[in-house]
């Protein structure tokens, strides 16, 4: 099992554009509904900082993030939307309670 979480600040006037490329993800992972994934992004109270987590829970699916049209338009114009860039931190998990899927 893979657990990333990236976090990024972006700057004040570009938060609408992310969360329209951010949104456009989430479209296409419902089209496609991909297996073996869990993905969810998150906007904390300053209202810029960004926080996605994804949980790959098999091999099933790997690559389908990074290959989606609308991920990788989102990835395309994020560092200059970006205030503080993206920093990926792989996560180990202590415990959870239904949060992946169980």
């Amino acid at each position: 099992m893979v657990s990333m979480m990236v976090r990024y600040t972006v700057k004040p006037d570009r938060v609408a554009e992310n969360e329209r490329y951010v949104e456009g993800v989430y479209a296409e992972l419902a089209r496609n509904e991909p297996a073996g994934m869990r993905y969810a992004t998150f906007r904390l109270d300053d209202g810029r900082t960004f926080v996605h987590l994804f949980i790959q829970n098999s091999d099933e699916g790997r690559d389908v993030l990074p290959a989606l049209p609308a991920f990788q338009a989102f990835r395309a114009g994020l560092e200059e939307r970006c205030e503080t860039p993206p920093v990926r931190t792989p996560l180990r998990e202590v415990g959870s309670y239904r949060f992946a899927g169980e």
